[in-house]
């Protein structure tokens, strides 16, 4: 399979369509990133009229997230070789038509393969978004903001969708859970078509088929078994076997990229890049940090707190307007400061708010024991994140933007997907320990103070690695 790829002539974005460029790379982050939680709150529905299992039902989430995850280092190659326009619109595209088929489903298997169907559109949009911002923001200022609002626009998205799926759902009906997205995606490849120039393309360049197999592969096998121990637990062979599998497809395809194709589909070479090894290396151990911070803390204000999915969610609405802040506010810092001096501010909010955070119990208030710590951690969180994105992604040659912006997507999935299966693994065994097996809002909090305590070493390793920086990196181009 063959396509031409680009030794691409840049068009830089003329100041009237540069508006136009950040409000669609932000708004095709936000949609991607509300379609991982917003059916949540609608599962009950979907389970009441489509006649689900309990396990199949699972699917709905699980199919989009595993999809996401498994095809992005393949969505960011492609966006290299058929160049980012072509990718964000056909992911839009097949986005969309899969969120017109879920929202018409009759049956459950046609709602999880429409889940699947978006889960790959999905892939395909996320590294062309960073490819876009990578090729059209070349001026460090610029750039830096742009990720700011980029990563906003992923926070919004991810604490609008617990929001919006029991509203839509309340109020209309769970099928506009995936409608909405149909008009949605209908007005962006039009701002698409319009706003991103044609890639001019060069030489004739293969997608590397044993590459995108071997890597697609490994990582949906990794995750799906990740996925398992939740149910399963870590020894069973339903988790450990998908697990070997995907370590095993991993090592394959790490073999066929360093010696059996001249066109690889993830170039080892990156890595010889200190922002693009240390940045994606960060971006790993990142992703539980998010997960601890939204998940358990939810998880704190109603098992231990008492506090229902409504007032759980208004109590982490502070937490969420400062993380928004703080990421608008500190990406421009980037260009002047170097990514050390944000990372290990950002690691200091970490160990302290969840230092503060571990410390609370059932008789803890909201303000003290949870607003106080998450404002900390939520301003670490808008400090590192975008930092962090930026680090992964910058330095490289714009025909390899699609693929390292893939490569940064998927670090901070699996680290997330990782993060929460052996989180809550964490948290029910400590909890489990504590109380003999009872689940009373004290045991339940000796869990998640564990949690916490785990968070903020992964913000001591976060600065422990940022050290292998320079001390003062930009993220302009070189």
């Amino acid at each position: 399979m063959t396509s031409v790829n680009t030794a691409p002539q840049p068009a830089r974005p003329h100041a009237a369509h540069a508006w136009m460029i950040m409000a669609l790379a932000c708004a095709c982050q936000f949609m991607v990133i509300l379609d991982s939680s917003i059916v949540n709150l609608a599962l009950p529905s979907v389970r009441e009229e489509l006649g689900f299992t309990p396990t199949g039902l699972a699917w709905v989430v699980n199919g989009y997230l595993l999809t996401f995850a498994g095809f992005m280092l393949l969505g960011g190659r492609a966006a290299d070789l058929f160049g980012p326009r072509r990718m964000l619109v056909a992911g839009l595209l097949l986005f969309s038509a899969a969120s017109l088929v879920g929202g018409l489903a009759t049956a459950p298997q046609v709602l999880v393969a429409a889940r699947v169907a978006q889960g790959v559109g999905a892939a395909m949009m996320a590294p062309a978004t960073l490819a876009v911002i990578n090729t059209s923001f070349t001026e460090p200022n610029a750039r830096a903001k742009m990720f700011g609002a980029w990563s906003a626009a992923g926070g919004v998205g991810g604490m609008a969708g617990a929001v919006a799926g029991g509203a839509i759902t309340t109020g209309l009906s769970w099928r506009w859970v995936f409608l909405i997205n149909v008009p949605i995606g209908a007005v962006l490849i039009v701002v698409a078509m319009m706003a991103l120039a044609r890639t001019r393309t060069g030489r004739q360049e293969s997608l590397d088929l044993a590459g995108a197999v071997t890597g697609t592969a490994g990582l949906a096998a990794l995750i799906y078994g990740v996925m398992q121990s939740a149910d399963h637990g870590w020894t069973s062979v339903l988790v450990v076997g998908p697990v070997m599998a995907g370590l095993l497809l991993l090592v394959v395809f790490t073999v066929v990229e360093a010696r059996f194709t001249t066109q690889p589909m993830m170039p080892l070479r990156l890595f010889r890049m200190r922002g693009v090894a240390v940045g994606n290396g960060m971006l790993l151990l990142f992703g539980a940090i998010p997960i601890a911070m939204w998940y358990f803390t939810s998880l704190f204000l109603q098992n231990v707190l008492g506090h229902s999915a409504l007032q759980a969610g208004l109590g982490q609405t502070p937490a969420a307007v400062t993380f928004l802040v703080i990421a608008r506010w500190a990406a421009p810092l980037l260009p002047r400061t170097g990514v050390r001096p944000l990372v290990l501010a950002g690691s200091a909010c970490f160990l302290a708010g969840f230092g503060w955070l571990a410390q609370a119990h059932s008789d803890s208030g909201y303000l003290t024991g949870v607003l106080g710590p998450t404002l900390l951690i939520a301003t670490g969180i808008g400090l590192t994140f975008p930092t962090l994105m930026a680090t992964a992604t910058a330095g490289v040659a714009e025909g390899d933007a699609g693929i390292v912006g893939g490569l940064a997507n998927t670090a901070g999935q699996v680290g997330g997907s990782v993060g929460l299966a052996v989180l809550a693994t964490v948290a029910s065994t400590r909890a489990a320990s504590e109380a003999g097996g009872s689940s009373s809002p004290a045991a339940l909090a000796t869990g998640y103070d564990l949690v916490f305590l785990i968070a903020a070493g992964l913000g001591l390793a976060i600065a422990v690695v940022s050290m292998l920086l320079p001390r003062h990196r930009a993220t302009d181009r070189r």
